[in-house]
């Protein structure tokens, strides 16, 4: 089952503290994304963390997973060098 919560823009403006001109401009602009449903918007909650952080909350676990493997990436790529 869909358990996503999503919210209209004048929930999104009232959270952010923003104006609901302001929040569709930034759903215009690709900062908060939204799905236009018929002839209204519905955001996911998700979507509220992309416009405060500026990264998708995906995007944003993905560069922490990549954070975590630096330090290995880096030691074998030392170890291959090391063999030529």
């Amino acid at each position: 089952m869909f358990s996503t919560k999503v919210y209209t823009p004048d929930q999104v403006a009232e959270i952010l503290q923003l104006s609901s001109n302001t929040v569709y401009d930034l759903i215009g602009r690709g900062e908060i994304l939204a799905k236009k449903i018929g002839k209204v918007y519905r955001i996911p909650a998700n979507s509220i963390a992309f416009a405060l952080t500026g990264l998708d909350y995906d995007l944003y676990l993905a560069e922490q997973e990549d954070k975590k493997n630096l330090l290995a990436i880096e030691g074998a790529l030392a170890d291959a060098r090391a063999q030529l």
